[in-house]
């Protein structure tokens, strides 16, 4: 008992290891197998002996995340010879095999839903059916129906938001099953290995779009009324050439702006020769004249909104934009 104390206070302390995907709700099945021992027992003064035997069996549950709820049921066979004594003689009988069966409704608990690793807890009860003995010695297979009970600790891995590999211990016992030769006492140890399939869990998450790139561009301002280019302009200029000869291969556009003051007509033809003077001085610092597009905007598409009328230095400009 203080081993088991000691194990499951190991498995609850276990560090939590990486994060697997967001674990969701839903409905499970599951199969599983192991190993079972069937403690020594006494039937009518003859005692059994059990061998190591095997168990295998399968769930539905349901996984609140957290809580788990499921009806499980296990099939348990085990080997076993009769010893007795008679009047200071002991004796032997053939070997035997005691089958049982447990059907039972599970409450667990893991303790790091969302970790891959997740050390967990159970209890279960429910119905077992054990082989009886008749009258003669005859084996009569499953014919005592009993109350059957179960503790469970275990580690589940969980592959994805999918599969999960569970692997525990647990006890089985149930109330003493009759026979004709009195009852007997029914405890068992079992070593469990089982998968379980999830439905429902939600797909990964696709990643997110790549952030658009955006167009290198550079902006040359003007004086009011004016399409000549200031020293600090073609400065700007020289480093849109750069950046176009740095690519290799792009196209230019440079659209031409005004402010509100002055006619519509006459900003828009403005908007146009800023924006072919720009033009002559990217060709001008090896830009090829074809790779340059011009557009004239005029006194649309304003960078500082305003009323008509308003003469406002940012409105002024041409904007250059690789491609």
């Amino acid at each position: 008992m203080k081993k088991a104390f000691v194990a499951a206070a190991a498995l609850i302390a276990l560090p939590v290891m990486a994060q697997a995907q967001s674990p969701s709700a839903g409905f499970y099945i599951g199969a599983e197998g192991g190993l079972n021992w069937l403690l020594n027992t006494n039937i009518g003064g003859l005692g059994i002996q059990p061998q190591t035997g095997w168990a295998a069996g399968g769930v539905i549950g349901y996984d609140f995340v957290g809580p788990r709820v499921e009806l499980e049921g296990v099939y348990r066979q085990n080997s076993a010879n009769g010893n007795f004594n008679i009047n200071g003689n002991n004796f032997t009988t053939n070997s035997r095999n005691i089958n049982q069966v447990g059907v039972l409704a599970n409450l667990l608990y893991d303790f790091a839903p969302g970790a891959v690793i997740t050390p967990y807890i159970g209890a279960g009860a429910g119905i077992g059916f054990v082989d009886g003995i008749d009258s003669f010695g005859n084996s009569t297979s499953l014919s005592s129906t009993v109350f059957a009970y179960q503790g469970i600790i275990g580690l589940g891995w969980n592959v994805d938001t999918n599969f999960r590999v569970n692997l525990d211990g647990r006890y089985y016992g149930t109330t003493n099953p009759n026979t004709s030769f009195g009852s007997w006492s029914n405890n068992n140890f079992s070593l469990m290995l089982g998968l379980q399939v999830k439905f429902g869990a939600p797909a990964a998450a696709a990643p997110p779009p790549p952030p658009p790139v955006q167009a290198p561009s550079f902006m040359v301002f003007f004086d009011w009324d004016r399409s000549n280019l200031s020293q600090q302009a073609l400065s700007t200029i020289q480093q849109a050439a750069d950046a176009y000869k740095s690519k290799g291969s792009a196209r230019i556009t440079a659209t031409g702006h005004t402010d509100t003051s002055g006619p519509a007509n006459y900003n828009m033809a403005l908007s146009l020769r800023r924006a072919n003077a720009v033009k002559d001085a990217l060709v001008r610092d090896g830009v090829p004249a074809t790779a340059i597009s011009v557009v004239g905007k005029g006194e649309t598409d304003l960078l500082v909104p305003t009323g008509d009328g308003v003469r406002e230095p940012q409105n002024r400009r041409v904007v250059i934009v690789l491609q």
